[in-house]
């Protein structure tokens, strides 16, 4: 299904302006996104073998292109934006190497030995970027809709 481009644009764009994490896109239910208003709810997530449990943090906002993504998402029990065609959470190896890779190699974001050099994590900064740039959001609200870095 992620080589279907349809799927590709409104992932890296939910990603990008949004900042969730790859494991709450992979959990997004489309009842947790309000089309009209713009908003998505992060209420859970989709670990590495697809057991859904409790977010990390909370997230707003949503685009357009979630809109002309949904008609077309495959339907399933779990009520996921970025399923699988049985309607099971996409594998983040799926995203990472039909998705986020080939983009990175199309927009030449490569190395001297022609690898690619960012992982899927570098959109929550850019979204973060995104946020002061043109949204003028202090530091502490992004803390407070992306939630604190990861202790460790």
């Amino acid at each position: 299904m992620l080589s279907d481009q349809r799927v590709r644009r409104p992932l890296i764009i939910t990603a990008i302006f949004t900042g969730l994490r790859m494991s709450e896109l992979r959990g997004l239910r489309w009842s947790d996104v309000d089309l009209d208003n713009g908003v998505i709810h992060v209420r859970q997530r989709a670990d590495a073998w697809g057991t859904m449990g409790s977010p990390k943090s909370k997230a707003g906002s949503t685009s357009p292109k979630l809109k002309q993504w949904q008609p077309d998402c495959p339907k399933g029990d779990l009520d996921l934006v970025f399923a699988t065609r049985s309607g099971k959470p996409q594998p983040g190896t799926n995203i990472h190497h039909h998705v986020w890779v080939p983009l990175l190699l199309k927009c030449g974001l490569t190395n001297e030995a022609g690898e690619h050099r960012y992982n899927f994590h570098l959109l929550r900064h850019a979204a973060a970027s995104l946020f002061i740039a043109y949204l003028k959001w202090p530091p502490k609200r992004i803390q407070t809709v992306m939630g604190p870095p990861p202790s460790g």
